[in-house]
């Protein structure tokens, strides 16, 4: 094999990139300047009211598309799957069900693997949306709402890959997924419900998964001595201890900060009352970790008291946001 210097492979990086660009850029275009946009809006309003799921299928590269555009749906709140063609032809047809709409992915228009599901949708009454750059072509003609694609020039230097073409597919079914998410008020929250594992879980969850609660929390009551509240901290490992009233809600916070400030000055069977420092920083248990790590740099606080309608709930520590990865 020929040693080619390393420009040239950058050189036809840039190249790459420019050609995709330029077919994004056409797409672009096409939403304010084509029947793209109505047809969007459409297959937008189709999807956020169906019963059913959407059922994404194609084949080849676009099947690829279709698989991806499936998991991002359903990652997001919207009930979708992939089903391909040729397992579609052998039974699997009868997983489309009521109130299911199908949504092809078919550069060409003319798949002849994507026969049966087409055929299936017309004699069982399913809406049948296509995203296609040749919309004249037979899988075309059979939609209810063709999505049509720019016809672009591919970055394959044969113009036979698709590249430039399952870009603007992959951005398309970003677009839908985007607009389901505002349509249907998609929260953080949601989505965290979707992504318990990894870095993204550990960032979309919620204090409430990570507090200490219970015999964990370290708290005297305000009638406590500062002995008794120095005792309470060192037994627990917040490096602080809440104050709380007999109501259980939350009067102020002792430190180790504290303690060191007025354990020479200071008899250690006075009230813990007149040394605790008040308003300490609180959260609620549905403040999401990323969030409280921020509160916390705010307020350049190592620990959160974690409160509802002002009483002691829980207590979270710095290091318990470490340990999640996301510091």
């Amino acid at each position: 094999m020929k040693n080619t210097p390393i420009h040239s492979f950058l050189s036809s990086a840039e190249k790459t990139v420019d050609i995709e660009i330029a077919g994004l850029e056409e797409l672009k275009r096409a939403f304010s300047e084509t029947e793209l946009g109505d047809a969007f809006e459409e297959a937008v309003e189709l999807f956020s009211s169906a019963q059913g799921r959407i059922i994404l299928t194609g084949i080849g590269k676009s099947g690829h598309i279709a698989r991806k555009v499936a998991a991002t749906l359903v990652s997001t709140g919207t009930s979708a799957m992939y089903l391909h063609p040729g397992e579609a032809s052998h039974g699997d047809l009868g997983s489309i069900g009521a109130g299911d709409v199908v949504f092809a992915i078919t550069w060409s228009g003319t798949t002849s693997e994507l026969g049966d599901i087409v055929n299936f949708c017309g004699l069982n009454a399913h809406p049948l949306v296509v995203a296609t750059a040749f919309p004249e072509r037979w899988i075309g003609r059979a939609a209810d709402i063709c999505l049509v694609l720019p016809k672009v020039r591919e970055a394959c230097p044969n113009e036979l890959a698709p590249t430039s073409s399952t870009t603007m597919q992959m951005v398309l079914g970003d677009a839908i997924a985007v607009a389901l998410i505002e349509a249907r008020g998609f929260s953080p929250c949601n989505f965290s419900a979707y992504h318990p594992g990894g870095l993204l879980g550990a960032r979309l969850a919620t204090l409430e998964k990570v507090m200490g609660t219970g015999e964990a929390i370290p708290k005297v009551s305000v009638d406590a001595s500062l002995r008794e509240a120095t005792v309470e901290m060192s037994r627990k490992r917040y490096g602080c201890t809440a104050v709380v009233r007999a109501d259980g809600k939350l009067a102020g916070a002792f430190t180790d900060g504290d303690l060191r400030r007025c354990i020479t000055a200071y008899d250690l069977d006075e009230s813990i009352a007149e040394h605790m420092s008040l308003h300490p920083v609180t959260a609620n248990a549905q403040m999401m970790s990323t969030d409280a790590l921020v509160l916390m740099n705010e307020n350049a606080v190592s620990v959160l008291f974690v409160t509802e309608a002002d009483k002691l709930v829980g207590i979270v520590h710095m290091h318990d946001l470490v340990q999640l990865g996301i510091a």
